[in-house]
């Protein structure tokens, strides 16, 4: 029996996905290392905890705070009916991950409902987004930083999608992102503290970026995404998924939440348009939003 438990055990933390198990009142009971490695946190923080404590601090695609109301844990225990929803997870470390949660109830030989099953898995395009790093990387175009593609990156992908859209029609949107109050930021908790809030920004804006697109700094607090095969409605609703994304993410500072938000313009490449104008018609808009009151998303399209 022993060696069966032994088999279990190794069996489930050896799985790809996250998985925990909670009781009848959502407390945690088990954590798997592939959980562990999605989220940060390590089973010694999160057994004994219960689901409200808030940590996975779960959001919906419209920012609702579902392990605060509308948790899909507590739907499934309620009416025994296993559920899968796709959500936005807070990373130990302050990002927003996408994943898949799938959720079964946990029955005793009555059928009674005794706790939960939840598995999770990574829906971010990590594996193309790491490649195209790499590749990156090996040629200086990555900023040091963030470690995403920089302003000289930046610049060839926007010449190299310009010559697409005339070549072959594939239009081109390009967002123009600043984060807010950044100088605050610095000003009240340092340059240290400020470059692990832009590491943030960029974390959660390149695990949340299509395969096809490009997210990288522009310099300073400034981020230009690239968005392919772009149309009005697919590129606002890019830009409005940041914009969410970004305010719900957070960093802790001496045990408190420090978040910020950004301001975004957005365009659409016009026909014949150079690189040069497509980017200052961006980033007109994005200023746009800032005297509008700041984070939001501001377009022509």
């Amino acid at each position: 029996m022993d060696q069966l438990v032994s088999c279990y055990e190794n069996l489930l933390d050896n799985l790809f996905e996250g998985l925990y198990f909670v009781d009848a009142t959502r407390t945690i009971i088990r954590w798997n290392k592939a959980a562990e490695n999605l989220t940060g946190f390590t089973s010694a923080e999160m057994l004994g905890k219960h689901c409200s404590d808030n940590l996975l601090n779960h959001v919906d695609q419209n920012g609702r705070q579902l392990c605060l109301s509308h948790c899909p844990l507590v739907k499934v225990m309620e009416e025994g009916v296993p559920l899968q929803q796709d959500v936005f997870l807070h990373h130990k470390s302050g990002h927003r991950l996408p994943v898949r949660v799938r959720i079964n109830p946990l029955c005793d030989s009555q059928g009674k409902v005794v706790g939960a099953a939840e598995l999770f898995s990574d829906l971010s395009e990590a594996s193309g987004v790491m490649k195209q790093m790499e590749d990156l990387k090996r040629q200086a175009l990555t900023d040091s930083l963030t470690g995403l593609p920089n302003r000289a990156c930046l610049e060839g992908e926007l010449e190299r999608c310009l010559d697409e859209y005339k070549r072959y029609g594939w239009n081109v949107g390009l967002l123009f992102l600043d984060v807010d109050h950044f100088k605050a930021v610095n000003d009240t908790y340092g340059h240290d503290r400020g470059d692990d809030v832009l590491r943030l920004v960029a974390t959660t804006l390149a695990q949340n970026c299509r395969a096809s697109d490009i997210v990288g700094r522009w310099g300073g607090e400034e981020f230009v995404g690239l968005v392919r095969n772009a149309n009005p409605k697919n590129l606002l609703q890019i830009s409005e998924r940041n914009r969410m994304l970004v305010e719900q993410s957070f960093i802790l500072v001496d045990g408190r939440p420090l978040n910020v938000t950004i301001s975004l313009g957005a365009v659409l490449a016009r026909p014949g348009e150079s690189a040069d104008s497509l980017v200052r018609r961006a980033d007109q808009l994005m200023f746009e939003s800032k005297n509008k009151g700041r984070n939001c998303v501001s377009s022509d399209v």
